[in-house]
């Protein structure tokens, strides 16, 4: 997993975004605190909010990851 591109879609109209890992939806994250969890999950188990938000493995669209709309 590591080395796959991760691809946080851009919000959808309920605020979330989808997380790719490859071709692999993990699911729908309406935080950074989620993502993380589901990279976790996916076998990222040492990554923290702080690492996902840096990760250069990242592919944001639409908005970095300060951006989620549902929380806001």
């Amino acid at each position: 997993m590591a080395e796959q591109r991760v691809i946080v879609s851009a919000p959808l109209p309920n605020g979330g975004r989808q997380v790719l890992v490859g071709d692999e939806v993990l699911g729908t994250a309406y935080s950074l605190h989620e993502l993380t969890v589901y990279l976790q999950r996916a076998g990222l188990e040492d990554v923290d909010e702080l690492d996902v938000a840096m990760s250069p493995l990242i592919e944001w669209h639409g908005g970095g990851p300060e951006v989620w709309p549902a929380v806001e």
